[in-house]
């Protein structure tokens, strides 16, 4: 991970909390579509080689190197570096992940023949009080076609969650133009975008085909969470969310927004 607030230890101090987390019907989702999505526009290529950026403790790396991709993956958190090695050698998949410490931010540009064929920037702009750098790092990290995948907490679902969740109306209203939010798990502070926002620099960037994809579209507006741990229940919910990722209009409210895009020619950051 990698913040313009948060010190490498406050993410560290929150390991076990982010583990957790993962392991959660909310957390499982998140993974398991995100896969999911990425995996509609990487079946027509290769096995290649995957940048993940503030990629945490692993949690899409190592579902990438499972499937035969050689990863490489950039965070400035030191045991959450260690975590994600080590779930890659518990995985089997060591050999296809490497891992280092560094601000994404500060990353130069690579040679031209040391562009990746995929990138992932996902749960990393929320942390950022502007998009535009982090975004010109990942577009520069990508070969031209390359596939760059983007994914960040979804500014429209705020009110929703607001208003379902909390009951809470009024809060509701005033979140309708609130762009700062806080997040549980890291204690840091959050900036919230929109697919639209986010993807309008991507474009600007010299993306195309840029695909906009809902994760969580209606498990975070289900109040029941005890019921979502039920195993029937979770099966159900997780085909419904794989039939609403890419439908309209829900895309639009769901808890996180995933923009699938190549990388065109000529598109440097």
């Amino acid at each position: 991970m990698d913040s313009s607030d948060a010190s490498p230890a406050a993410f560290d101090a929150a390991l076990d909390a982010w583990r957790n987390w993962q392991h959660s019907p909310w957390g499982r989702l998140r993974f398991d579509l995100a896969e999911h999505n990425l995996a509609r526009r990487l079946s027509d290529l290769p096995v290649g080689r995957v940048l993940d950026l503030a990629g945490a403790d692993g949690g899409d790396a190592v579902r990438l190197a499972a499937r035969g991709h050689h990863v490489t993956l950039v965070d400035y958190a030191p045991d959450m570096l260690a975590a994600a090695r080590e779930r890659a050698r518990e995985a089997g998949v060591g050999h296809l992940l490497d891992c280092h410490r560094a601000d994404v931010l500060a990353m130069p540009d690579p040679a031209p023949y040391d562009r990746h064929d995929v990138v992932l920037c996902h749960n990393l702009l929320q942390y950022q009080r502007e998009p535009g750098p982090a975004l010109e790092r990942a577009v520069a990290q990508t070969r031209p076609g390359g596939v760059l995948s983007v994914m960040a907490i979804n500014r429209h679902s705020a009110p929703l969650a607001l208003a379902v969740r909390a009951l809470d109306p009024g809060g509701a209203l005033r979140a309708l133009d609130e762009r700062r939010s806080r997040s549980v798990t890291f204690e840091a502070e959050l900036t919230l975008y929109t697919a639209q926002e986010i993807g309008r620099v991507l474009s600007d960037l010299g993306c195309r085909d840029i695909r906009h994809y809902g994760i969580r579209t209606v498990a975070d507006h289900i109040v029941d969470d005890e019921r979502k741990r039920d195993p029937d229940f979770f099966t159900e919910l997780a085909a419904l969310e794989l039939a609403l990722t890419d439908r309209e209009p829900y895309v639009h409210t769901a808890r996180i927004f995933q923009l699938v895009a190549t990388v065109g020619d000529g598109a440097s950051g």
